[in-house]
């Protein structure tokens, strides 16, 4: 009878923990991400044509143009490393990382825009870039193979991310273990900033770096000797 009765309790606790597991409300699925700027990008699809583009990128009166090689320095050693710059455009930066990284390295130069696709090919053969691919990327992510990336660079590119959640976990994933990202974009201050900036750009310094920071990154770096725009250097955690 004691073993019978205990056997009962057994049964019945069994049949409550059971009826609790059943009543437990299921996971509540993460809603999709909307966009955080509509149409921010909608200008460089209307205006395809690259002449134009290169004419507002491309001349020393541009902050990121005209310190170029400084930007890459601040990078450090690149040789043998692989690069990704998302967002490349017309690919000033990209074919100066090209020479950075040296033969033993490669550029991934990613952009959603045809026109700046065949731009960066055109460029990168008459160049005689061996080291150097291009790569359509999309909206949520750059397209990147897992773990391909020693470094992603973006340069006044993050503030036209429209899904920026999505793409900081596309490249926390495409970067290996210790791999750094860098977001180079623009100062966005009221009262420092130009009226143009804080129309069009979207977060500051501090917004940018907490969404990064979400996605699993580590900030390691901020430096600050451009007038206009600010470099924070992030870190994927090594494990």
């Amino acid at each position: 009878m004691r073993c019978t009765s205990r056997l009962s309790i057994v049964l019945g606790c069994a049949f409550v923990f059971a009826c609790v597991a059943c009543s437990a409300p299921a996971p509540v699925a993460a809603a999709p991400e909307v966009s955080v700027k509509p149409g921010i990008n909608k200008p460089y699809f209307d205006e395809p044509r690259v002449e134009q583009w290169l004419a507002r990128f491309e001349i020393e009166s541009r902050e990121i143009f005209s310190e170029r090689s400084r930007i890459t320095e601040c990078l450090g050693d690149l040789r043998g490393l692989t690069l990704a710059d998302v967002g490349a455009g017309t690919g000033f930066l990209a074919r100066g990382f090209a020479a950075a990284v040296g033969p033993t390295g490669r550029v991934l130069a990613v952009d959603i825009l045809p026109a700046f696709l065949e731009h960066l090919k055109t460029k990168a053969a008459q160049d005689k870039l061996v080291n150097f691919e291009v790569i359509e990327g999309g909206e949520k992510s750059p397209r990147l193979s897992a773990g391909s990336c020693d470094v992603v660079f973006t340069s006044d590119t993050y503030h036209h991310f429209e899904y920026p959640r999505s793409m900081n976990v596309a490249i926390f994933e495409a970067l290996k273990p210790g791999g750094t990202y860098v977001v180079l974009d623009f100062i966005r201050e009221e009262g420092v900033s130009r009226k143009w900036v804080l129309e069009h750009v979207r977060a500051g310094e501090a917004v940018v770096r907490a969404e990064v920071e979400a996605a699993g990154f580590e900030c390691v770096r901020a430096e600050h000797f451009l007038e206009e725009n600010y470099m924070l250097f992030f870190r994927k955690p090594a494990r």
